[in-house]
């Protein structure tokens, strides 16, 4: 099933540390068939606050989104970002294509007995 790092990026100076990060980030991803879903693009906020924007990289399972994160060549570049951008970074995972929330709302209603 499909996984996804998503991560919330606080407004930044950019610097040669975090254009950098933006160069190198790609070929970490590679070996573990990552691509970017969103990258760069300006949020359109309809609720709530929500300062920056959101980075969403797709991969095929979650094992594979485990293994970028861990894997010594991204590993060395999370300080390059974290030392200049404020943000979370998350991994979750997708649901499948025949996904259908009213079963999800069944299956709580019953287990909380309404």
């Amino acid at each position: 099933m499909t996984a996804y790092a998503i991560a919330h990026i606080r407004p930044a100076t950019v610097n040669e540390d975090v254009l950098e990060y933006i160069e190198r980030i790609q070929s970490t991803m590679e070996p573990f068939e990552g691509r970017f879903l969103v990258h760069g693009a300006e949020v359109e906020v309809v609720e709530g606050p929500f300062p920056g924007t959101v980075v969403v990289v797709g991969f095929p399972d979650m094992a594979r989104a485990r293994a970028w994160y861990a894997s010594p060549a991204y590993q060395a570049l999370i300080p390059l970002r974290t030392r200049h951008i404020a943000g979370e970074v998350i991994l979750v995972e997708g649901v499948p294509a025949d996904y259908d929330a009213r079963k999800t709302a069944a299956a709580l209603r019953a287990a909380a007995g309404l």
